[in-house]
């Protein structure tokens, strides 16, 4: 059976926006996928929460997608696609992300697929649009304006980097949006509408 990674951070994992917690398997996007395509393909959930993409994060090895991935593709070796989903938590207050710190950090975790299994089939997701409502959560102390701007300046450059490279390209943004409650995490409404959208693509693939 084929496999899919799913490489995220607290999107990926399932981060429940009403109350902190984790939703589970059957609500978050890449358990409702795996059931979705169980029939042809195994999925893999690798998300974790302040995960970024293109910075070393303070909090920990795991947290620092850029760092992590080539160690975890050390034991999955036989991925077929790999979906990233990084990128928003680099527009934290601490990261300077621009354009170019962006296409360096996806061609190092892309390069860091490739270089394991050249055959990986790679789609890259774009971060969430976060939303004004997160500067009236518990993660304005990590996120401000500048990053809603950072996003904003940065966000064409996942797409340019998947066509300039062949990879597939796949935006959230265009079937949902952030929950009011925080800005940043999807509801349970939209990982069902993920799901579905991404199944359907990745069947076309």
């Amino acid at each position: 059976m084929k496999k899919i990674l799913c490489y995220g951070d607290s999107n990926t994992f399932g981060f429940n926006p009403k109350n902190g917690g984790r939703y589970d398997k059957t609500t978050r996007w890449s358990g409702i996928l795996s059931d979705l395509l169980k029939e042809k393909y195994e999925v893999i959930e690798e998300g974790m929460n302040n995960r970024t993409g293109f910075f070393k994060n303070p909090e920990g090895l795991k947290q620092s997608g850029g760092e992590y991935l080539s160690i975890y593709l050390q034991n999955h070796k036989d991925i077929d696609i790999c979906i990233l989903n990084l990128g928003t938590n680099d527009a934290q207050i601490f990261y300077p992300i621009d354009n170019e710190t962006t296409q360096k950090g996806l061609q190092n975790l892309t390069s860091a697929i490739k270089n394991i299994n050249p055959r990986t089939k790679i789609i890259i997701i774009p971060p969430v649009k976060i939303t004004q409502n997160l500067l009236h959560s518990g993660f304005a102390v990590i996120f401000n304006k500048d990053s809603i701007k950072k996003i904003q300046n940065t966000f064409p450059a996942f797409e340019e980097f998947a066509k300039a490279n062949n990879y597939y390209y796949f935006d959230f943004n265009k079937f949902t949006s952030p929950s009011q409650i925080d800005g940043i995490h999807y509801t349970k409404e939209s990982h069902k509408i993920i799901a579905a959208k991404l199944a359907e693509f990745i069947s076309k693939i």
